[in-house]
């Protein structure tokens, strides 16, 4: 007889790992935590019933180091492990360490994350279930001869991506041919760097198409479900920055195909815990199979906001051998939601990471908001990870209630101290295509050129700059990173009040 676990460790750090111990705690469930020395201070080590140092600050020295963290589960006597996303959550060696410590793993079988984490096994699995990919390689590359013959017959522009891996990283488009060696080799060095792993495949680049993903959830049982939609398709460099559900693209009987489509993988490959099919639909509103991620989403609160269903738990309680608690005829698409992820990036300097200590901020609140996130007054973004610091979502009734919503909330929501991504979202959200549901992978470049043309120049003559393209708005479909007051620090609102006064003097 099933029985939910006593204790449980969370293998992560940030808002992710806040996220899993409030689901731990409405479930009665001592949670533990595991942080570095970067990390002593962080959120997620105040909200644990029980905190342990895993090792200093880079993640090859702590949250990667599988065998420091099986030590201390077992000193903890914790049942059951949770590697939420990132880092070790993909990591086939750390469930089959799990299971050879007596813990259990919450998530996938090592097998399958094996299997689906290898992006040309997991197409080859893919075509033997009769779901639709995207033409490409067999096998990863091996010469630059048999490169350049596959590039031709697919026809440029093509995409030279990892094999291992995902999150962008890995990934190259080529236009011609004469590109096609760089790619391979800053490709290979991205991905060695990032999986450990250097094979790399190519697939046929398809243009300007959407990223479509259907959630499912499985359970020991042999039952599976999907939990709908999401619209990924507004990126940078292929990284999501935000996603809505249900997809203003797809109609219901294409959602319906795409929907029965993932349930069949799924059940085709066993499949046990939560993991989400993505798709690239094209135009024509074809879809193909891209990569399965065998783990929880960033991106789940969404589906969480439309659907009712809290995915943390059901994680937890299928890995404890329970039943899903729902079945399809449960559930339904309620309304819409999106989230924007706020990363500590500066989008004034080519969105590089901007670590470093938050002096103050303002949460946004109000109905159908939320956030997950680690910030705390004083809280330091460390150099050491991700940029990530948390995520706003908010629902709505419909989709023009929930887009006046979240511009609501995002001029409410201010962070001091560091630069953020907060003034990227607050311009991308009132763009008129986004704003009726038009765009696809390629938006951010299509619609924010500007970015690239920051000048490199001193901060002075940047404001300045910023407050003649205000002044002096002529072309109303130019989208202007724009330097907002509510997201300046007070050094920079002293200089800007200068430049202001020189500038007034001098044009006006």
């Amino acid at each position: 007889m099933a029985k939910l676990f006593k204790k449980v460790l969370v293998a992560n750090r940030g808002e992710i790992a806040v996220r899993i111990i409030r689901a731990l705690r409405e479930m009665a469930i001592d949670a533990v935590a595991i942080y570095s020395e970067a990390d002593k201070s962080a959120a997620h080590v105040s909200l644990a019933d029980e905190a342990y140092l895993v090792g200093p600050a880079p993640a090859l020295e702590s949250y990667l180091c599988i065998g420091k963290i099986i030590q201390i589960a077992k000193n903890a006597h914790v049942e059951a492990i949770h590697p939420g996303y990132g880092f070790l959550s993909e990591n086939e060696d750390l469930a089959e360490a799990c299971q050879k410590a007596g813990i259990v793993f919450i998530g996938p079988q090592p097998h399958l994350i094996r299997l689906m984490g290898d992006k040309v096994t997991s197409r080859e699995t893919m075509m033997k279930a009769k779901v639709p990919v995207v033409p490409g390689s067999q096998e990863p590359i091996h010469s630059i001869e048999q490169a350049k013959k596959i590039a031709k017959n697919l026809e440029y522009p093509i995409l030279v991506k990892a094999s291992a891996g995902g999150g962008g990283k890995g990934m190259r488009v080529v236009k011609q041919e004469r590109d096609l060696q760089k790619s391979i080799d800053a490709a290979e060095r991205e991905s060695q760097s990032a999986f450990g792993d250097k094979r790399v495949y190519i697939e046929k680049y398809l243009e300007n198409p959407h990223h479509v993903e259907i959630q499912i959830l499985g359970d020991l049982k042999g039952n599976v479900i999907h939990l709908f939609e999401r619209e990924c398709s507004i990126q940078r460099r292929h990284q999501k920055v935000i996603e809505e559900s249900p997809s203003p693209f797809i109609d219901d009987a294409l959602r319906k195909k795409m929907c029965e489509v993932a349930v069949r993988a799924a059940k085709t490959l066993k499949y046990q815990n939560a993991g989400t099919f993505e798709f690239l639909v094209d135009q024509k509103k074809k879809f193909y199979f891209l990569e399965m991620n065998t783990r929880l989403q960033v991106e789940h609160p969404i589906t969480e906001m439309v659907t009712g269903v809290d995915m943390v738990k059901e994680q937890i309680r299928i890995a404890a051998g329970f039943p899903l608690s729902y079945q399809q005829k449960d559930i339904h698409q309620f309304g819409h939601a999106f989230e924007c992820r706020i990363y500590a990036e500066d989008p004034l300097n080519q969105f590089l990471p901007c670590p470093g200590k938050i002096t103050s901020y303002r949460i946004a609140q109000g109905p159908f908001v939320r956030l997950d996130s680690y910030m705390e007054p004083g809280c330091t973004i460390p150099v050491y990870y991700d940029p990530l610091i948390g995520k706003v979502c908010v629902w709505g009734p419909n989709r023009r209630e929930a887009v006046l919503r979240l511009k609501r909330v995002l001029k409410e929501f201010v962070i001091h101290g560091i630069r953020t991504t907060l003034i990227f979202h607050r311009q991308v959200i009132n763009i008129p295509n986004f704003v009726q549901g038009k765009y696809d992978t390629n938006f951010i470049d299509r619609e924010f050129k500007i970015t690239k043309k920051i000048p490199k120049q001193p901060l002075q003559d940047m404001v300045l700059s910023v407050a003649a393209i205000d002044a002096y708005k002529k072309r109303k479909k130019a989208i202007t990173l724009v330097q907002q007051e509510y997201h300046v620090s007070p050094w920079l609102k002293q200089a800007r009040s200068e430049s202001m006064r020189k500038f007034n003097r001098g044009f006006l």
